[in-house]
């Protein structure tokens, strides 16, 4: 079970024993000043890593600066170790204060007599151009070694040359000329001209510059007919059309011409290659011609590696806009207007995986995407190519028939999707072939059958059988692909159960568990039943596995899954009219649920806090409390009714509602406890930024539910007349993902419509209206929780530094400021990523909200405009390289010690804000300016200042600005 750490720690990096900022970099600083060689490169090696950890200006500017100084100094193999640390460490450069000072250090060597000395501080200047694009004596340098005599400081140069006119218009408009020479001189030999060449790439700032640009290659294309020579300069003529966009159609012809008409094969792949990238970068400049072109190419080349490559192409542009545009001209009549149709016909059977693969691909888009035409024959052909390659590479294990198996079932899953009536033919292909294949090939197909049966539950019953006769027959070893593959069909057990698991299915289970698995394959199967809402198998589970770990943490958080599937079992005995049994059930939940949080805490570690599994927990057991109350409150009508003269007293007060006696009051206070719980249930979805996509849906779903029973609260009793049941209609049914969002939605659906059958039909508060709002929370208590992925794993970590200055030496020490002064307060922060950054969302811009509260007042009350009070601030900023700063300027003029939040959220690429944190606060002690001071107490004693004194004093506290 130790492999269990990952599934719920987050990414790791920490943990060790830290030392601080400074003590790391003087521990650097004493390696670099040794008088031993080996013990300063294993200085210089290790400033990454403290890059890495502290990635703060004010330790980078220092850091880079001795590292400049062992560059000054040091011998050449030093300077290469400064410059790979210097390359590593790219994306700080931007960090360092004294960006003139460090470069003077750097620039110092490239006076040197030692070419390699120069050729390593050329290099060194190329890899920070970045941050000093516009050094005309980093441009001169460059200029003048690239008349070198030695080609280690020529090639360098041209690294540089190359760093430079990506970054600035001007260095390459000045530069392009002198390039151009060289590259057409007959003196410059053609090793070097290779090298020069793509320097033309970066020729795109402006218009012209891209234009001549682009002549100078068509000339060298023309020139230099010999094989490298054409494929370096038609592929940085691709890069710089890639980069100028305008020339990407021409681009694409060029390659075309040079596709059909060289017979060079080498040549011809390179063409593929570029194709490629432009239908991944411009798809839409692909004109109907182009493909026809790339088309009659394919059919007409004998050689397959090269049909493979043309066959990649038009199976990435059939994935687009591209294919419409494609079919939309073509004449129906005429068959040439079909050669893509007939080369993926004619591919689907090739005796090669991969055009094979491409072939399917290309028909299961065509299908997939031209709806509105009759492709029924095309459709047939998708299938039998699909059935086919199933067949083909389910009996082969190696690495690329799995890879080409896993291009066949992604083409599965999208054609069962757009056309559910090929679905069936596609599972029977399916469960048929599960038999007889290989183990890898089984777990992939696995994944596809869960897939489909998520899509189209319908399939779900058809698949049991023949899944759980394989359940049987697998596990008579323990390998990693039998373990695997034990997981993945559990998981589409589960998914086709649909519902509840039979007893039979659970032995099956069980039995095979016993027989070979190990402890992780267990949890694994568990924690995929907690997702597809079979608590009592996972219940099971998590119990047999209690005593197989050997940590406390671990325990106890294998202990609150347990309790937690214990409690959600307890509620599917949930029976419709029955409320009594349905109060105790919700207690039976509420009793498993508060060992589970109290478990759940246990299992929290300071650098793994669990805080969006206990805010989830909290808030399902507040959640379960509401129900209850609302519940109880219901079935006080019976208990508790309206007493005689609630009539008189509705009339006497003009609220209406009073003559239902305490039941209304009750009532109101269980709606807002639903509002609240769905204001909370939003903070949850907020502050998941890493979260997964089916995570995000169940809190939102969770919040849904809360809403609806407040909602018919208020339809039902508290304001019948001004209900409106427009915004609350289905709009998504049709893009649900899951059988748990399937059921919920049905639950929504069927409680609003009995809401809105009930709504103004009877006065206020009848029998009826308690038995809708029971009935409602009933049905929704007896659709079985899913405890989605983030639920247990983290696969995307993201994380935010704040750094404040001035800070305080001491966290507790308010930092002083005069209170005719006002504080400019820095903001400084890095975003740290784990091992999948962007995974499900990336970071657009971070929204910084800086406000002050006055904590303790000190001295006399005096007015102070309302202004002056308080401080509201908000800024965004973009992060660079993960790194953003910004400034605030606070007024503190009260005296007193005030107290300054700093708290961050973030912006995603769609517009979407999350409260992400983290919140820093800093104390401010607001004093009074001494001259202030003095004049107050003067006043005090009754002597007013004289004028003379009053300049003096005016003139020493103005004196600084």
């Amino acid at each position: 079970m130790a492999a269990g750490a990952k599934s719920f720690l987050a990414d790791a990096g920490y943990g060790e024993q830290e030392l601080d900022a400074n003590s790391a970099l003087m521990e650097l600083d004493k390696g670099l000043r040794s008088g031993k060689l080996g013990e300063q490169c294993e200085a210089v090696v290790r400033f990454p890593r403290l890059f890495q950890k502290y990635p703060f200006p004010i330790l980078i500017n220092s850091a880079f600066l001795k590292l400049a100084d062992v560059f000054r100094v040091g011998n050449n193999f030093l300077r290469l170790c400064v410059l790979k640390v210097t390359q590593q460490s790219e994306k700080h450069l931007e960090k360092i204060l004294n960006v003139d000072e460090f470069v003077k250090r750097v620039f110092s060597v490239i006076h040197s007599n030692d070419p390699v000395a120069r050729a390593i501080t050329l290099r060194m200047l190329g890899s920070m151009a970045s941050i000093i694009p516009e050094r005309k004596n980093a441009h001169h340098s460059i200029r003048q070694s690239l008349d070198s005599h030695d080609n280690v400081e020529v090639e360098a140069a041209i690294f540089a040359a190359a760093n430079f006119s990506a970054q600035s218009k001007d260095f390459a408009g000045g530069i392009c000329n002198k390039i151009s020479e060289m590259i057409q001189g007959l003196a410059t030999p053609v090793d070097l001209k290779l090298k020069l060449i793509p320097i033309l790439q970066h020729m795109h700032h402006d218009a012209s510059l891209a234009s001549s640009s682009r002549q100078l290659l068509q000339q060298l294309v023309t020139s230099y007919p010999s094989t490298k020579m054409v494929i370096v300069t038609l592929h940085t003529f691709t890069l710089l059309a890639a980069s100028s966009l305008v020339d990407i159609p021409k681009q694409i012809q060029l390659l075309l011409q040079y596709l059909k008409n060289d017979p060079r094969k080498a040549v011809k792949r390179l063409a593929i290659q570029d194709l490629k990238l432009l239908a991944n970068k411009t798809p839409h400049t692909w004109s109907r011609e182009n493909i026809q072109a790339l088309c009659e190419c394919a059919l007409q080349t004998p050689y397959d590696s090269l049909k493979l490559g043309m066959l990649s192409v038009l199976s990435t542009l059939s994935g687009t806009i591209a294919i419409k545009q494609y079919f939309s001209i073509a004449p129906a009549t005429t068959a040439r207007s079909f050669d893509l149709v007939k080369l993926a016909q004619e591919c689907c059977y090739h005796n090669n995986r991969g055009i094979a693969a491409h072939g399917v691909r290309v028909l299961t888009n065509i299908s997939a995407s031209c709806q509105e035409k009759d492709l029924l024959a095309l459709e047939q052909d998708a299938v039998f190519g699909l059935e086919s390659l199933l067949v083909l590479c389910s009996q082969d294990s190696s690495p690329g028939a799995q890879a080409t198996l896993k291009i066949a079932l992604t083409c599965m899953v999208k054609l069962a999707k757009c056309r559910p009536h090929l679905s069936q033919s596609v599972v029977e292909s399916l469960l048929t072939q599960l038999h007889s294949a290989q183990d890898a090939a089984r777990i992939l197909m696995c994944h596809c059958l869960a897939a489909i049966a998520m899509q189209l539950p319908v399939l779900g019953d058809g698949m049991l059988g023949d899944l759980m006769d394989l359940y049987k027959v697998i596990g008579r070893s323990a390998t990693d692909k039998q373990q695997e593959l034990m997981v993945s069909l559990a998981t589409v057990i589960f998914v086709a159960s649909q519902k509840a698991l039979s007893s039979e299915v659970k032995n099956v289970i069980k039995q095979q568990l016993e027989n070979v698995s190990n402890g992780w394959t267990a949890y694994r199967i568990a924690r995929q039943a907690s997702r597809m809402g079979n608590h009592d198998m996972a219940r099971e589970l998590y119990q047999s596995l209690l005593t197989q770990v050997a940590s406390e943490h671990f325990y106890f958080w294998l202990n609150s899954l347990k309790e937690f599937s214990h409690a959600e079992q307890c509620l599917t005995g949930l029976q419709e009219e029955d409320y009594s049994s349905a109060l105790s059930c919700i207690a039976e939940s509420l009793k498993s649920y508060h060992k589970g949080i109290a478990s759940l805490t246990a299992a929290s570690t300071p650098l793994n806090p669990l805080s969006f599994q206990c805010g989830f927990v909290k808030l399902r057991i507040d959640l379960l409390q509401a129900f209850s109350q609302l519940i109880c409150t219901c079935n006080s009508l019976k208990t508790s009714p309206p007493p005689a003269i609630a009539t008189t007293i509705a009339m006497t007060s003009g609220n209406d509602l009073q003559r239902c006696g305490r039941i209304s009051t009750q009532m109101k206070l269980s709606m807002e406890e639903f509002r609240n719980l769905a204001t909370r249930y939003g903070d949850l979805y907020q502050s998941s930024f890493d979260a997964d996509s089916a995570t995000l849906r169940n809190v939102e779903l969770q919040q849904q539910s809360c809403l609806l029973i407040s909602h018919a609260v208020e339809a039902l009793i508290l304001d019948p007349e001004s209900a409106s049941f427009q915004e609350y209609t289905s709009s998504g049914a049709a893009h649900v993902e899951s059988e748990y969002e399937r059921r919920m939605m049905s639950v929504c659906n069927h409680v609003l419509e009995e809401v809105e059958s009930l709504n103004r039909k009877y006065a206020p508060v009848s029998y009826l209206h308690t038995a809708c709002l029971c009935n409602a929370v009933i049905a929704l208590l007896k659709v079985p929780l899913s405890f989605q992925r983030y639920f247990f794993q983290k696969l995307q970590s993201t994380s935010i530094k704040l750094a404040l200055s001035p800070s305080p030496r001491n966290p507790a020490e308010p930092i002083a400021v005069q209170n005719n002064q006002q504080l400019a307060l820095k903001v400084e922060g890095v975003v740290q990523h784990g091992s999948k950054p962007g995974l499900f969302r990336k970071i657009q811009s971070v929204c910084l909200n800086v406000s002050s509260t006055l904590q303790s007042k000190s001295g006399q009350d005096y007015k102070i405009p309302i202004d002056n009070m308080t401080n509201e601030m908000e800024q965004r900023v973009e992060p660079h390289n993960d790194y953003f700063s910004t400034q605030f300027l606070l007024n503190l003029a009260i005296l007193g010690t005030h107290n300054i939040t700093v708290e961050s959220s973030v912006k995603d690429l769609n517009g979407i804000v999350w409260k992400t944190g983290p919140k820093t606060t800093i104390f401010v002690k607001s004093l009074e300016d001494p001259y202030s001071q003095q004049v107050r107490l003067q006043q005090q004693q009754g002597q007013p200042p004289s004028q003379q004194q009053q300049q003096q004093q005016q003139r020493t506290a103005y004196s600084r600005f």
